[in-house]
């Protein structure tokens, strides 16, 4: 066979191409099968609040989004969930069963969520969402290159202090006599990966600060740190006669939304307020991140994952699209007129 047949042809050299073309063939079928949609992959979520029903999982953004990419449940994409009911203090042990159970990835929802996930493992990949101070809390080492095991789409494009400005600059916009502020802080809103307490740095202390008196308005910081907190928030506040209430927008404080919302309107306090379900539940105004966009910003890193890309060298995604919603019923309520010139600018109005 070694010996060249009339005509020239080699078989023995034939069969040998033709063994490494299929050697080749075999060889490359698992990554091809690895970089597409009709892989299957399992996702972990991992998330501090209630489970919702099959109903509601259908409209929330990251599904919707996963879909568009090509990921489906119950085709190419299984969804293990892990729920804390409420209690973050159940979020290590579910994280821990997530790891178990060898997911593909874990979607990590709140900073709660995300550290209790990177304790977890090492070597699985997280993507968060609703992550303020990702650095910070030692889950990436920066947003361009987050360089481990983490990545996804942070909530804050700096220290916060420029959104929280334009805040206080629409409330002061909406109703302009308001000199005094009353805000509604959580200081440790999470832990870092090695147990600290994250706290709310000097530096950004003093960014609020001086954010509030080019706007001629006093702050007034008030501290919650449990829900049994509120009550006795609620009378310092009134104690300390504010026109206006700004809610720092934490797990805990959304735990909480419906009571703040109606004792800010019992007390026609304008309320300024970080998302969108504030404002439909009865808050005057919200100014924030759009949040569709945002978490489908979530699910296109998980998509990269899916397809073979590894966290450390996907960039965490910014905030790009940000909504402003007002409550003119709530407005009339409180004796507020909004002006035009919100209305002009609102990307939802509630009537």
């Amino acid at each position: 066979l070694r010996q060249a047949r009339p005509g020239g042809w080699n078989l023995g050299r034939i069969r040998r191409r033709q063994f490494l073309i299929a050697s080749g063939a075999l060889l490359a079928a698992p990554s091809a099968y690895s970089q597409g949609p009709a892989s299957r992959r399992t996702l972990g979520i991992l998330n501090p609040q209630f489970a919702p029903t099959p109903e509601e999982w259908a409209k929330r953004p990251v599904n919707v989004k996963l879909k568009s990419l090509g990921w489906i449940e119950g085709q190419n994409l299984v969804i293990e969930n892990a729920y804390g009911e409420d209690r973050v203090d159940r979020l290590p042990d579910l994280a821990a069963a997530l790891v178990r159970k060898r997911v593909d990835a874990i979607y990590a929802f709140g900073p709660e969520a995300a550290v209790a996930a990177a304790r977890a493992t090492k070597t699985i990949p997280i993507v968060f969402w609703g992550v303020g101070y990702p650095v910070e809390q030692g889950l990436i080492d920066s947003f361009a290159r987050p360089g481990r095991n983490v990545t996804g789409a942070a909530v804050l494009a700096s220290d916060g202090a420029e959104f929280f400005t334009k805040q206080l600059q629409i409330m002061k916009e909406i109703a302009p006599g308001i000199a005094r502020v009353a805000v509604i802080v959580v200081p440790t809103t999470a832990r870092t990966v090695s147990n600290e307490q994250l706290k709310m740095s000097d530096k950004q202390k003093s960014n609020i600060g001086s954010a509030a008196r080019n706007l001629g308005l006093e702050l007034q910081l008030h501290e919650v740190s449990k829900r049994e907190d509120f009550d006795a928030v609620f009378a310092a506040i009134l104690n300390s006669k504010p026109q206006g209430l700004h809610v720092m927008g934490t797990p805990l404080t959304a735990s909480e939304m419906q009571r703040i919302v109606e004792f800010a309107n019992r007390n026609r306090f304008a309320s300024s307020l970080f998302a969108k379900d504030w404002v439909q539940a009865g808050g005057l105004f919200s100014y924030g991140i759009e949040l569709a966009s945002s978490i489908g910003q979530a699910a296109v890193c998980i998509d990269k994952i899916f397809r073979g890309a590894r966290p450390a060298d996907i960039p965490v995604e910014m905030p790009s699209k940000f909504e402003l919603v007002v409550n003119v019923r709530t407005a009339r309520h409180i004796g507020i007129t909004i002006p035009q010139s919100i209305l002009a600018r609102a990307d939802e109005v509630i009537e």
